[in-house]
Parts: C-alpha cells; structure tokens; sequence
C-alpha cells in the first residue's frame, strides 16, 4: 500500500514539471522542497518500519545517483531540474516498490540486481525520449500540409512552424540559419539550433515582409527530459527496468 501511496505522491509533481518544462523550458525550484518536504512521511515510515537496511539502501541509491546526475549535469548533458527531481526519486524511492493491483505485482519484470529505482527510471527515460520527436511529429501531421511531410520529412521530428510575428519564447531555437546570397536568402539546417534573439527576429521579419522568406519559420523546442523522465517512472513502475528485461531476455540466451 505504502508504494502505491508514493507513486500517487510523485504524479501531480511529475504531471506539472512537464507542463512547465514544455512551457518555458524550466521547473520552478519551489517545486522540489513542495516535493521533498512532505515527501520525508514516506522516508520517516519506511526507515521506522524497515530500519538499518532501508537506511543502508537508500544513502546508496542518493550518494549513486547524486554522483551520477552530478557528472551529466557538469557536462551539460543533464538540466538542473531533472537532476534535483532524479535525487529526490532515489531518496523517496530508492527500491523498487512492490505493488499488487488487479491481481498483478507490479513490477511486472524481474526487479535488476541492482536495485536502484531511481537508475532504471534514468535508464527508461533514456530509452523512451524517442517519444518527443514522434509527439511532434504527429502534431505537425496534423498541423501542417501534406507538402511539407515530403519536402522536408527530417524537421517534422524536431521542431514545428511559427510566424516570424509572434512572440516566440527565449528556450525556442530556429531550425535554420538565413544566409543572404547574391541568388537570395539561404536556408541551412542548424544542427544544435540557432538562438533567437531580437536582432534574429527583427532580421526575420524584414526578410519576410520582402517575400524573401515563408512568413512561418521552423523552430525547435529542444528535448523537454521531464517528459520522458515522467514516462519512464511510469514506466519502471509498472514494467520494470527495460535494458535488463532486453538484455536478460534477448542478449543473454544468445552468449
């Protein structure tokens, strides 16, 4: 019951930081003593109820997964929002819980030997982050005509269409980069994304009021990780750690 309370207590956190991190491309920092303070109900029960060897477990899996978030985020491959809400998982959490629902034990997969709750939900995460660009992909097939699928297929996995006459927030970056040529304006693709600031959009503008350039332009939102951090904790919830269910299933039998 107790598990099941915890992933109760983690949604309405989880659900907002992704609105917020879809929005604006940041998690207010209030969010994570709202999160940890109350969430120290669960610690206090389960170190009274289980004693030494949940205290054991759990400064393994904070001191484990502070170090790990710790080395990402210093070089810059994780956001500091993801890493406080990876910490506060692997304190709240640090094993996986057993949940019976339904007649099932959730898990459904053999829990890893590693017993890091926290860690597999990074891993998911990982693994599942392929649902961004499918996300915006269906909502550009939606959105956009069918010439734009077959004229540039690739950008429909990463960004979306705007008008250069709309405020367009400061974590949006362009798709392309303009180059003025003596055949007109160049578009590129920019790999990591071109900042827009005000001299961007107010050259974007001038281009557009030219007809040099469609009025709406191709922008990325970047990867929003509290998306996928979120489907992975369902994830790890309900069917378990999945590099160990592939592995263990489909690498192991064939050595």
């Amino acid at each position: 019951m107790i598990g099941l309370l915890k992933i109760f207590f983690f949604l309405p956190f989880l659900l907002y930081s992704c609105y917020s991190d879809l929005k604006t491309r940041r998690v207010p920092n209030k969010l994570w003593s709202f999160m940890l303070v109350p969430g120290m109900i669960f610690v206090i029960y389960d170190l009274i109820n289980y004693g030494f060897a949940h205290l054991v477990h759990l400064l393994i899996s904070f001191v484990f997964i502070f170090g790990f978030v710790y080395v990402l985020f210093s070089f810059n491959a994780f956001g500091g929002a993801d890493a406080k809400l990876m910490i506060i998982i692997s304190i709240i959490i640090p094993a996986f819980p057993e949940i019976d629902m339904f007649g099932y034990t959730l898990p459904l997969n053999p829990v890893p030997p590693i017993n890091l709750f926290a860690f597999s939900v990074f891993a998911n995460a990982v693994i599942l982050t392929i649902i961004v660009p499918v996300g915006l992909f269906i909502y550009n097939l939606i959105k956009e005509p069918l010439s734009e699928v077959f004229n540039k297929p690739w950008y429909m996995f990463l960004g979306y269409k705007t008008s250069v006459y709309e405020s367009i927030p400061d974590h949006i970056r362009l798709l392309e980069e303009y180059e003025e040529t003596n055949e007109g304006i160049r578009a590129g693709f920019s790999r990591s994304g071109k900042k827009i600031d005000s001299e961007t959009i107010e050259e974007l503008r001038n281009y557009a009021d030219k007809n040099l350039i469609s009025k709406r332009i191709w922008v990325t939102p970047g990867l929003p990780f509290m998306i996928p951090i979120t489907v992975g904790f369902l994830t790890t919830v309900v069917y378990g750690d999945l590099i160990f269910y592939l592995t263990s299933n489909y690498i192991v039998p064939f050595i």
